[in-house]
């Protein structure tokens, strides 16, 4: 890495704003020299954490030290102070989603080409173990070709009290969390999505979505089963995986799992019905002990740059960005199509060709 320090601000001295202040102090690169929060309570708290306090975001952008701006404000006001950051001359890292709508995101990508300034998303959850576990099953073949792929993350606890219940600002956990596993499918899968379909869920009342569903089948033929829940008191497996020769399952983020997968040979007893219920069935009968094997989910190195030390590589110009503005567009976009097919009752078979520049 450089020997240069960058000084970054955090706009938005909230959860997410505190949270990357605590990490980027284990950061060799980047430090934090301030905040700016149009909240008493949020100033106050960053004062108490030892950091400056900008009285206005026009202090922030006319603060030559500042290199860096850290976007962690409710969605609907990333692209303005984005804009504004990158056209006062400074690099901008920005919370997800980016964006609400994917032209919003477009505008900032033209702001960003023209100033000659790096404009990163945090789209941080490409570096979680158990997505880079099922990566490697993925990329290795360990079970075969994987042609089904189901991602979730399930609760029983709401939508967090805050800006999260309402529409305007971007609530809604398409979008809160719906915009991290659709990036890690898309950031696996390398294939062209031919057919969407979704349902939002709306039990809890409020006028964004609890939840959701959405089946999205690529024209490889592997399809993927993406789901967020708020109302689940009994949670499904986080990753559920199957592939040619086996399958793979993580129960939860503590990696807890099991890969199974089918031996061949001529010597393998046949499954012999079973009781099911009021009938009998081979089918769905339980392999013999010869037929399978179990093993442990193999180990990941992590072999990518971490996420702010790629942001000044990027910077830098030693790196291209682990995570790429199109794929950020391509993943916002997606969840467009989502939004659409839930509101249509339809299949959306139709993606591509109005997105032909970012496939």
């Amino acid at each position: 890495m450089t020997n240069k320090i960058y000084n970054l601000v955090i706009v938005g001295y909230g959860g997410m704003g505190s949270y990357h202040a605590k990490l980027l102090k284990e950061n060799q690169s980047i430090q934090v020299i301030g905040t700016f929060d149009i909240l008493k309570e949020k100033k106050a708290a960053s004062l108490a954490d030892g950091y400056k306090v900008y009285e206005s975001y026009s202090a922030v952008l006319s603060d030559k030290d500042v290199d860096l701006v850290l976007i962690a404000t409710p969605n609907d006001v990333h692209k303005e102070i984005a804009i504004a950051a990158l056209n006062a001359n400074k690099h901008v890292i920005c919370e997800k989603p980016v964006t609400i709508y994917s032209e919003d995101l477009e505008e900032i990508i033209q702001v960003a080409e023209a100033t000659k300034r790096t404009f990163v998303v945090h789209q941080n959850r490409r570096w979680d173990k158990d997505f880079l576990t099922i990566k490697k099953i993925y990329d290795e073949h360990i079970i075969g070709d994987v042609f089904h792929v189901e991602s979730r993350v399930q609760g029983a606890n709401g939508i967090p009290g805050d800006w999260r219940h309402l529409k305007a600002p971007g609530g809604g956990m398409l979008l809160d969390w719906g915009v991290h596993l659709l990036d890690q499918l898309l950031f696996m899968v390398d294939s062209k999505i031919a057919r969407v379909y979704a349902n939002l869920s709306f039990v809890l009342g409020d006028e964004v979505d609890d939840g959701f569903q959405t089946i999205i089948t690529f024209e490889n033929g592997s399809t993927a089963l993406i789901e967020v829940g708020t109302t689940n008191f009994i949670q499904l497996p986080r990753w559920y995986v199957k592939g040619t020769t086996g399958t793979a399952v993580i129960e939860d983020w503590s990696i807890a799992g099991k890969i199974v997968t089918q031996n061949f040979g001529t010597d393998i007893e046949a499954p012999k019905p079973i009781q099911a219920g009021q009938g009998l069935t081979k089918t769905m009968a339980p392999p013999s002990e010869a037929a399978v094997s179990t093993s442990n989910l193999p180990e990941v190195e992590q072999t990518m740059e971490s996420f702010y030390d790629n942001v000044i590589s990027v910077i830098e110009e030693k790196a291209e960005p682990i995570v790429k503005n199109t794929e950020v567009l391509r993943v916002l976009q997606l969840i467009e199509t989502i939004f659409k097919a839930a509101e249509t009752n339809q299949v959306i078979k139709d993606f591509d060709s109005y997105k032909p520049d970012i496939m």
